[in-house]
């Protein structure tokens, strides 16, 4: 039988007698007040430093949505070429590449909160160059930065919201980050529509200043002081976020002893990844991510403007449609079979009063599937599946991995539109050949 508790450390409850009984209070209303007000505060500095941290995870979608309402205004203000535009959309993903592989070393050696206010720092930088840019090499640089910080933010937003989080709010506060992910680039999608390319930097440069002054009101993740061996700031760091008078014994201790055991684990090397006690997550995490770009997805984000206009539909109304779809709805292979066939039918000049309808449905279909399946699982799932000693050098493999498809589609995918915008030409090209070789022939 378990130590029975002092009377002082009983938390507020209730006795049920049955059906129809009545209840009894555990503890007097002045107790219950009290802790009320304790579980209050507590409550209150997670979700200011959640939202203060959050603040990146929105950075992170109007980083991403940018170019897909801006692509006619800079083609036609600056004179870029096709191509031209479509480095300036790829190269986020170089960026944050770069920014993925250095995140995990950055967080650890720096601490959460300054890793995230250096990433701000850069955002700001390259949201300027973009705005004054005369050409393409400062677009160039600036959307660079742009991707390097959104690789850093889409490692450490996650982590500090589950080191400061409480267990029982922990999985509902995480999910917090994607959401603020996609309304980000829902609001670009949409202020796009109404701003010039130019003033729209202006919702990319809010949030980094948000959250850069935010930075200053919350603590740092207690775990990661407790890693770095400041003990005094761990202790201070967490009773701030539980409350003034919560007892924090209990969870400095499961925390130093979490920390303790990960640091009996040898150092992962990354020829353990292909270890065949590893190997089956590392084809899953991998495998994961290259169906989630390789579905298209950044093709569709980065050039939706441009995807509307050709089906002739306003690819403004259609960039504030996906804003406000791309938060909810479900059918990624609709979507794009839908999408595929509206530019068939206008290939072959067939039905032509249904292309726009058809275009825009599916673009619609398709971006909300994703916000609800491929987008989200399998970063979910990739979380779960490495073991603790090796799932810091496996996210990297795998988040490596996800920037590269990325960069793939989002740099191939103007390319492909120009040479079959329907996804059909192989076939017929096949055949214009063979009948070309065929007449040659005789």
């Amino acid at each position: 039988m378990g130590k029975p508790r002092a009377s002082g450390d009983v938390r507020t409850g209730a006795l049920a007698s049955g059906s129809g009984g009545a209840t009894a209070p555990l503890l007097p209303r002045n107790d219950r007040k009290a802790d009320a007000k304790v579980q209050g505060g507590s409550l209150f500095m997670v979700l200011l430093s959640t939202a203060v941290a959050v603040c990146g995870a929105f950075e992170f979608g109007t980083c991403v949505g940018y170019s897909a309402p801006t692509q006619s205004g800079i083609e036609r203000e600056l004179g870029l070429s096709m191509a031209e535009f479509a480095i300036f959309g790829s190269v986020l993903t170089i960026g944050a590449m770069i920014g993925a592989v250095t995140s995990g070393r950055l967080a650890d050696s720096l601490g959460r909160k300054m890793t995230m206010r250096i990433a701000a720092i850069i955002c700001v930088f390259g949201w300027l160059s973009i705005h004054f840019a005369k050409g393409a090499t400062m677009l160039y640089f600036g959307r660079t930065l742009l991707g390097f910080c959104t690789g850093v933010l889409s490692y450490v937003v996650p982590v500090f919201i589950a080191e400061i989080a409480p267990k029982d709010l922990r999985g509902g506060l995480a999910t917090s980050n994607q959401l603020l992910i996609v309304c980000g680039s829902s609001t670009t999608y949409i202020t796009g529509a109404l701003v010039t390319w130019r003033n729209l930097v202006l919702v990319g440069i809010v949030p980094s200043v948000l959250l850069l002054v935010g930075l200053l009101f919350i603590p740092e993740s207690p775990r990661w002081l407790a890693q770095a061996g400041r003990e005094e700031e761990f202790h201070a760091s967490l009773q701030r976020l539980r409350g003034e008078n919560a007892d924090i014994s209990e969870e400095a201790i499961e925390i130093k002893e979490y920390i303790e055991s990960l640091q009996s684990f040898p150092r992962a090397r990354i020829q353990d990844l292909f270890l065949s006690r590893n190997i089956y997550a590392v084809i899953v995490g991998v495998g994961l991510m290259i169906f989630q770009q390789l579905g298209g997805i950044n093709g569709v984000g980065f050039y939706a403007s441009f995807i509307f206009s050709s089906a002739g539909f306003s690819g403004k109304l259609g960039t504030i449609l996906i804003g406000i779809v791309q938060v909810s709805a479900s059918g990624t292979f609709l979507g794009c079979f839908l999408a595929g066939i509206s530019f068939y039918l206008k290939a072959h000049g067939l039905f032509l009063e249904w292309v726009p309808a058809l275009a825009l449905s599916g673009i619609l279909v398709y971006i909300g599937a994703y916000s609800i399946g491929m987008g989200p699982v399998p970063w979910v799932i990739m979380s779960e599946i490495f073991a603790i000693n090796i799932k810091a050098i496996g996210g990297s493999l795998v988040t490596l991995i996800s920037w590269l498809g990325s960069f793939a589609v989002s740099y191939s995918f103007n390319f492909l539109m120009d040479w079959s915008s329907a996804g059909g030409r192989s076939s017929c090209s096949l055949r214009r050949a063979w009948s070309l070789y065929c007449s040659w022939q005789g």
